[in-house]
């Protein structure tokens, strides 16, 4: 059957809005027609080689829609049924979730390398990040799909499968960001958004949001943010002078460069936490003196997808949706048809918005 799909034929190249032909699903796998998914930054480090992605591929990492078709196997889904894309769904047996860290595991990412449709010229096809949600309907693992908890709209949903489970983690699980402590959120895409949202429900005293764009203030203060600094040389300087000349407890970076992740470690006080969220390039280089290091008695730590376990933290987040601590369309700066993707690439590249949605 063929739908419409975002299809990448090449690292660099620009997307291209084609039909695609899609199989039925096999044995342990689900078809879903999208209800809508999330542009991410991350969408965009796969198309221009920052990340591997075989091509040419489907993109689209960040979805909810409801159940079309399930192959042999599956039970926990059927038909008719709302659900959420994960990305990154955990083997259960390799060394990292042998340890609870589901967030690393290390075959989550194996089913990218699969032929999961062809063009409609007849080449094979790969799912990007394994979900392919740039398409009107997909066909993934059983493992990708996650029921949509109850109370979420279907098309906010779609945000619960990236931008909130990486934001919310990161402040949670990664930094475990306590009652009164200061933060400081460094990038305020859809993850940043979310991040600050997060920082608000941990009950932080004072949430700094940093970004380049002065347009994207409103955003970050509807979000939870106290304070608003405009990116630059003295964003460390600015940050510690609201901060009683300390800095604050917690960094959340969720830009992925060189000089926000050293603004971010220069953010925190003496004994302070810097939690790197956002996905650099090799060539964004960061680097540290031992004196510094001794001295400031800080911790720096990578988080990859919010240390979340998705199973475990949907329903979490899920309840504070409900319970109105956490607004999923807070994120979302445009609603966007299919063919709207390739323009919503080109904003990120110019540092706009929180989260395109593409709404199907």
């Amino acid at each position: 059957m063929a739908v419409r799909a975002a299809v990448l034929p090449a690292i660099g190249s620009p997307l291209e809005i084609t039909g695609i032909d899609l199989p039925d699903p096999g044995p342990g796998q689900v078809r879903v027609r999208l209800a809508a998914a999330g542009v991410c930054h991350s969408d965009l480090s796969l198309s221009d080689g920052t990340m591997r992605v075989p091509v040419p591929a489907v993109l689209g990492h960040e979805g909810a829609g409801t159940v079309v078709a399930v192959g042999e196997g599956v039970t926990h889904v059927a038909p008719g049924d709302g659900v959420v894309l994960n990305w990154a769904p955990s083997c259960g047996a390799c060394h990292a979730c042998s340890l609870g860290e589901v967030w690393l595991c290390a075959n989550a990412l194996n089913g990218a390398a699969d032929v999961y449709a062809r063009t409609t010229e007849g080449a094979d096809l790969h799912p990007g990040l394994n979900v392919a949600a740039f398409a009107e309907e997909t066909v993934v693992s059983a493992a990708c799909v996650l029921p949509v908890p109850q109370g979420v709209p279907l098309t906010d949903a779609a945000l619960l499968g990236c931008a909130v489970l990486t934001g919310y983690g990161a402040v949670h699980h990664s930094a475990q960001v306590r009652p009164g402590e200061t933060v400081a959120v460094f990038g305020a895409g859809g993850v940043g958004l979310a991040a600050l949202q997060a920082a608000r429900i941990a009950g932080a005293s004072k949430i700094v949001a940093v970004d380049v764009s002065a347009e994207k203030e409103e955003l970050a203060r509807a979000a939870g943010a106290t304070d608003y600094v405009i990116a630059s040389e003295k964003t460390a300087r600015e940050i510690r002078a609201l901060t009683g000349k300390q800095g604050v407890d917690v960094a959340v970076e969720c830009a992925g460069r060189a000089v926000s992740i050293r603004a971010a470690w220069d953010s925190t006080r003496r004994g302070g936490r810097a939690t790197v969220v956002g996905i650099g390039g090799k060539d964004q280089q960061v680097t540290f003196n031992a004196l510094e290091i001794f001295h400031w008695g800080r911790t720096l730590s990578g988080c990859v997808y919010g240390n979340s376990n998705p199973a475990e933290d949907l329903p979490v987040l899920a309840e504070h949706v409900r319970a109105g601590r956490l607004d999923l369309s807070a994120l979302v700066t445009e609603r966007i048809a299919l063919d709207g993707i390739p323009a919503a690439f080109d904003n990120m590249l110019a540092g706009k918005g929180g989260r395109a949605l593409v709404v199907f």
